[in-house]
């Protein structure tokens, strides 16, 4: 026996296609009547919806990284298998400035997938998404173009981004961290501390989390009373060199600063190898904040305060809203944020 389509049951309820995915979807603006109607239509015919199928055939979903170089993105990984989805692990290729998250992944947040460094144009990874058949996609750190959404649309691919580069549309669903106030409780931390002269070293700026955890920064420093000055904000690349480059810059200057938030804890590990190379010992000379807490923070000499992201849980959260969007089940919110903590380490101490 042929399994019943949407088709079969609008054709059955006398209503329109769109008004029974409005019913499948839990959609409000359907009336009580013909809801219950199709409801019953849809028990009758033993109606599945398409995701639900691929879901119950274990079929594949992609995880897709601009680029694989970090342990961030490890940390993403283990969270998406937690959630229990079959997953392929894919990655563009682009090498780029940086990662978004402020993982240092090396995902290019200049541009969308699909273009190269020099712009040369792509193979679409949505299009072999699509022909690969897969049941859905987390996107990681990367700009979604109309292209691309409307390809995945029309195939119905559901996608869910992860740590966006730009506030995605509100018909993208995404899992974020709350960089604003990670930048936010880092600074304050030092100011708690005694330290006035505070450096930031922010990610790529075009990067959504690099903005937000730099406009904590500055909104600490208002709060405080204290000016910022813009010879102590410095942006590198997600990366230990881009940390390293910013802080031999910063602590060359006639009045250095006395700390450094750090847009991540690459950058805040490049920034203690500056404050080696010029015989400051940290945090006696200078007191280093990074942020993401990789396991890299605890075996760092001093080991480094930072701000948790929970990468994991971000990439749980994720795969889980995934997983009900390739079951057909509607999302309780599209956009989620999830809280970072300040996690006090060695690396930073009272000004002295």
């Amino acid at each position: 026996m042929r399994r019943a389509t949407l088709a079969t049951i609008a054709a059955a309820a006398g209503v329109s296609l769109p008004t029974v995915s409005k019913v499948l979807n839990g959609k409000d603006d359907v009336g009580a009547e013909t809801r219950a109607r199709v409801r019953r239509l849809l028990d009758e015919y033993d109606y599945v919806p398409v995701g639900a199928r691929r879901a119950a055939s274990g079929a594949l979903v992609d995880l897709v990284f601009t680029a694989l170089e970090s342990p961030w993105a490890v940390e993403v990984i283990r969270g998406v298998v937690d959630s229990g989805l079959h997953v392929v692990v894919s990655s563009t290729g682009l090498s780029g400035a940086g990662a978004g998250g402020g993982a240092g992944a090396g995902q290019s947040g200049a541009g969308p997938l699909g273009a190269g460094q020099s712009g040369a144009p792509r193979e679409s990874w949505a299009a072999r998404l699509v022909e690969a058949r897969r049941a859905g996609a987390l996107v990681v750190t990367s700009r979604l173009t109309q292209a691309d959404r409307r390809l995945l649309a029309a195939s119905r691919v559901p996608v869910v981004v992860i740590d966006p580069v730009d506030l995605p549309p509100p018909d993208v669903p995404s899992v974020g961290a709350a960089n604003w106030a990670g930048g936010l409780a880092a600074t304050e931390h030092l100011l708690e501390l005694g330290h006035r002269r505070i450096a930031a070293i922010g990610g790529p700026p075009g990067l959504l989390c690099s903005r937000a955890r730099v406009d904590g920064y500055r909104a600490a420093l208002d709060r405080a009373g204290i000016g910022v000055d813009p010879a102590l904000v410095r942006h590198g690349d997600f990366r230990h060199g881009g940390g390293l480059r910013a802080a031999t810059e910063l602590l060359a200057l006639p009045d250095p600063p006395t700390a450094v938030f750090a847009g991540n804890d690459e950058q805040a590990l490049g920034v203690i190898e500056a404050a080696r190379v010029a015989g400051l010992p940290v945090p006696e000379a200078l007191s280093v904040v990074g942020f993401d807490d990789l396991p890299v923070a605890v075996w760092s000499s001093p080991a480094l305060t930072t701000v948790r992201q929970p990468l994991a849980e971000m990439g749980r959260h994720a795969g889980r809203m995934l997983a009900d969007l390739v079951a057909g089940r509607p999302l309780g919110a599209q956009r989620v944020e999830l809280a970072t903590e300040l996690v006090v380490r060695a690396s930073t101490g009272a000004r002295r």
